[in-house]
């Protein structure tokens, strides 16, 4: 008897989950490809040193404020403190170097304390909000509130309501100033990025801070100390809010409590959410490029706008 040929097996289609599995992993960066081309294409002299300069000195700010963010959805929680410690830094900065606080010796003493006390107190603050997730079990949009609300005030009450504005060169230079030609907080932005991009890849902390967003029980199942790890997520969120605080007054030349980091955590979320960051927390197989993708993602958001206003003008 002639044995009988098994049928071949059908084919499964497996194209659109391809390309499914393609847009969730490169989406933002095809996005952002995008939008470049149509600025390319529409605007004026957008292929330009300057344009590009003028985006990421505008980008900066929100970058350095995102990626902190990023580390925190990461966890499943989230940060509506960032703009309002913004404000605290913006505010106490101008207090020490103007030796408001305590007469310095030194005015470059005073710029030195300035650019450190800010962003400590800031990442003090940051670790109050973890103590008040992991200790007290509040849900981090209710934690975080706390200051979002109150810590706008905090920073009027200590400028008195009023406007400092200053002229230290020195303390400026991270806003205005240029090594090798491109803008220091460019410079700085660059380096939150790639530490950050390296703690996710590389290290410890960035694989039980995944661990714990994908499933937080598991983690501590597992040995991962999950109260000290959001403590200090929250932690350097806070410390980076503050060091984009002192950014934003240094280009500005000038300090205002009510203004400085205003809506500043939209914009962070927005720029996490469309850089391919998960919100409820965890990662897919693209992880490890949380922080490049909120950057992409936030660069998107500002050349957008770019290409449409200049489509208005010309209509």
């Amino acid at each position: 008897m002639s044995e009988l040929a098994a049928p071949a097996p059908t084919a499964v289609p497996t194209r659109p989950r391809d390309l499914r599995r393609l847009l969730a992993r490169w989406g933002a960066l095809i996005a952002f490809l995008l939008l470049l081309a149509i600025n390319l294409a529409v605007t004026p002299h957008f292929a330009s040193w300057q344009t590009l300069e003028v985006n990421l000195t505008q980008v900066a700010p929100i970058v350095i404020v995102a990626v902190g963010m990023t580390l925190v959805i990461a966890t499943g929680g989230i940060d509506l403190s960032v703009g309002s410690l913004m404000a605290i830094a913006g505010a106490l900065a101008p207090l020490i170097f103007l030796g408001h606080v305590v007469p310095m010796p030194h005015p470059l003493a005073g710029v030195v304390l300035a650019m450190v006390l800010p962003v400590l107190v800031t990442a003090a603050l940051g670790w109050c909000n973890g103590l008040l997730v992991t200790r007290f079990a509040i849900q981090p949009i209710v934690a975080t509130l706390v200051l979002f609300i109150a810590g706008r005030g905090v920073a009027q009450v200590m400028t008195g309501g009023n406007l400092q504005e200053f002229r230290v060169p020195q303390f400026q230079a991270i806003g205005l100033g240029r090594l090798l030609g491109v803008p220091v907080q460019v410079w700085i932005m660059l380096l939150a990025v790639g530490a950050a991009a390296l703690l996710l890849r590389r290290a410890v902390l960035g694989r039980q801070i995944l661990a714990i967003g994908g499933n937080e029980r598991a983690a501590r199942l597992s040995g991962v100390p999950v109260g000290q790890v959001k403590r200090l997520v929250y932690a350097i969120s806070g410390a980076l809010a503050g060091l984009a605080g002192l950014v934003v007054i240094a280009i500005n030349s000038s300090s205002d409590a009510n203004l400085v980091g205003l809506g500043m955590e939209l914009d962070a979320i927005a720029a996490v959410a469309v850089g391919g960051t998960l919100l409820a927390g965890g990662a897919r197989r693209s992880s490890v490029r949380f922080s490049g993708r909120s950057s992409s993602g936030c660069c998107a958001s500002r050349c957008w706008p770019t290409a449409y206003r200049t489509r208005r003008r010309s209509s």
